[in-house]
């Protein structure tokens, strides 16, 4: 049995090495998951580029620095699919890491989480500290950020799709050409994996963790439209960016250790979409 500590803003900030190192102190505990971050979808990361890199950097040197007297404290930390190089081949295995060049519209970011994967690195080699980085694929479910721009791709469509509705709109509009592959993982699958690294004491220092389930933005698209009961036309934006045209993951490392999602992309989005209204659409009405 766990005792689980969630930290939000309202207990801790983590722009600040003081608070962080206090409170870290304070709570004193035995594994550190360090899921904090600044987050959002192609637009947001490619337009506040300047708050991105800044912003993740803080939140990560803060919280490694405030453990280094402390390599009692195991730390997982959540990184991303985005620090893959840009022409890595598909599946991306682990071993891609830092081989070439990086997306641009979301380098920022993506430099932010491989910075942590350093400094992580650098403090397991020289204080002892146990690390484990964990690199998910493209996350999606219940709490998420809904904003029809800034979010990232489903919750993105799931307020435009939403919206249309309820609006009787005849067209919503999809950035780009809706050609791009992509790998999406529901949350909750995430959560049921860092359980399993932990209950099951794996110590590897880098793993993917994806579903292994591919699907074109457009496919995506349609599959959401109808999730969500939107009955006009999708329309694409080829005037925004694409960002990559294949990004998925190699997982066959941590599944060889027994773990695999259980929750499908259809059934994740029924799900998500259900939260939506019952949580998010409520709470702006």
């Amino acid at each position: 049995m766990y005792n689980v500590i969630p930290s939000t803003r309202n207990e801790v900030n983590l722009f600040d090495f003081t608070s962080t190192k206090k409170y870290l102190y304070e709570i004193d505990p035995d594994i550190v998951i360090n899921a904090a971050a600044k987050v959002g979808g192609i637009h947001a990361n490619n337009t506040q580029r300047m708050d991105f890199v800044l912003e993740n950097l803080k939140i990560n040197m803060n919280i490694l620095e405030a453990c280094v007297d402390k390599n009692n404290i195991a730390i997982i930390n959540l990184g991303s699919s985005c620090i893959y190089p840009l022409n890595a081949e598909n599946p991306i295995k682990e071993t891609s890491i830092m081989n070439g060049k990086l997306e641009p519209t979301n380098s920022p970011y993506a430099m932010a989480k491989l910075t942590a994967i350093e400094i992580g690195n650098a403090l397991s080699i020289q204080y002892g500290h146990k690390i484990i980085n964990l690199m998910p694929t493209n996350l999606y479910g219940p709490n998420d950020n809904f904003h029809p721009t800034n979010s990232h791709v489903i919750p993105g469509l799931i307020s435009k799709f939403h919206n249309g509705k309820i609006n009787n709109q005849e067209t919503v509009q999809i950035w780009g050409d809706g050609s791009p592959l992509r790998e999406f993982l529901y949350v909750d699958d995430l959560s049921h994996a860092i359980s399993y690294i932990i209950e099951n004491n794996i110590k590897n220092s880098l793993m993917n963790v994806g579903s292994s389930e591919e699907v074109s933005i457009l496919n995506l698209a349609e599959i959401i439209k109808n999730v969500v009961g939107f009955e006009g036309v999708i329309a694409f934006d080829k005037t925004m960016p694409n960002g990559n045209n294949r990004k998925l993951l190699d997982s066959s490392l941590i599944n060889s250790f027994g773990w695999s999602p259980k929750i499908g992309l259809n059934e994740g989005l029924h799900k998500t979409y259900s939260w939506y209204l019952k949580n998010y659409v409520n709470l702006r009405v």
